[in-house]
């Protein structure tokens, strides 16, 4: 609890600037964002798959891609973003600052979140859970024979809460290891400083591409959260809310439609009443969000849609390797569901 009322506290001092900010920069996230003539974005430090910069500093992942779409959607370009790695520690603080305007860095949707730090989430554009890897030699084949074990994660995140009431309701011990880079928990865990390494699932898959001998590494069946991750905005700016929402609802709905980065401007004539509104060719939906009414448009012809996206950074053919499972389109056999633009 120490730890939340603190990083409680430190976001309400954030807040307290942010209406300086807002004063000096225009009325509207939106008006700043045109201002300065781009979107700034909060990423990871480095989590491959969803927001990771290679060598040349090029940022790449599904949470930059959302960062993109906005920009595409605002901008009609997708390249008008700057990204801001930040830590777990920092992320909410920065976002509530005006530091930057988006936070898109597998960041988990709770209560807590939603209601005491002045932030809104956007949508979910991956559903998650917490699991945890160990190294093959330890022998372990299931999280209740971890006993005593000592685990390493990254503080100021919500793995803490949900491995200390794991260990807490089996009515075992453990030692917290906490770093707050993300790196820093991926050297102590190879390094054999713990024996447990948690996070998300999807965080495991990619951080395990990391280290020295990743097949020497399995994760462990159970999963034992949920891990709702998606983007993340200041309260009290409604329109920026509905732009960021509606530029990923914007991706969801154009694989449902089966609208492709290749095939969407041969399509904005197409019969289908949706795929018109999608794509501006019917009704004035940019108009309502203070946008030009091709935003969808762009996204999709810059970006892709959500499943392009999906199979570009994190899917089966990448290092990450992650099947679609929940995070596949409702009429597929998963949960993923947007709005529809109408």
């Amino acid at each position: 609890m120490i730890k939340i009322t603190s990083a409680i506290a430190g976001v309400a001092t954030a807040i307290l600037a942010t209406s300086a900010f807002a004063g000096a920069h225009g009325d509207t996230t939106l008006g700043q964002v045109q201002a300065k003539g781009f979107v700034q974005c909060g990423v990871s430090q480095g989590l491959p798959g969803f927001s990771n910069a290679d060598d040349a500093g090029n940022w790449a992942g599904i949470d930059v891609d959302l960062c993109r779409a906005v920009a595409a959607a605002v901008f009609g370009d997708a390249s008008k973003v700057k990204f801001t790695p930040l830590s777990a520690k920092q992320r909410f603080t920065a976002l509530s600052s005006g530091e930057i305007d988006i936070l898109s860095r597998n960041t988990t949707w709770t209560m807590t979140r939603d209601t005491q730090l002045g932030l809104n989430f956007a949508g979910v554009n991956y559903y998650d859970g917490q699991g945890m890897m160990v190294p093959a030699g330890l022998g372990a084949k299931s999280a209740l024979e971890l006993d005593g074990a000592n685990i390493c994660t990254n503080t100021g995140t919500t793995t803490e809460l949900n491995i200390t009431d794991y260990f807490r309701a089996n009515n075992m011990s453990f030692n917290l290891v906490a770093y707050e880079k993300a790196d820093e928990v991926v050297a102590a865990y190879d390094a054999g400083r713990c024996d447990v390494y948690t996070t998300d699932r999807s965080g495991l898959a990619a951080q395990r591409t990391k280290l020295t001998s990743p097949d020497a590494h399995v994760v462990l069946p159970e999963i034992i959260s949920k891990e709702p991750l998606g983007p993340v905005v200041r309260q009290g700016d409604d329109n920026w809310f509905n732009i960021v929402r509606w530029s990923l609802n914007a991706m969801i709905n154009a694989e449902e439609l089966g609208i492709t980065a290749a095939n969407a401007a041969s399509m904005a004539n197409d019969n289908n009443p949706s795929v018109k509104r999608l794509l501006g060719t019917e009704g004035n939906f940019g108009e309502e969000l203070g946008l030009s009414n091709d935003w969808a448009m762009n996204i999709v012809t810059q970006v892709g849609n959500y499943g392009e996206s999906y199979e570009r950074h994190v899917g089966l053919n990448t290092p990450i390797k992650l099947a679609r499972g929940v995070n596949n389109l409702w009429s597929q056999g998963g949960i993923l569901y947007a709005a529809p633009i109408r």
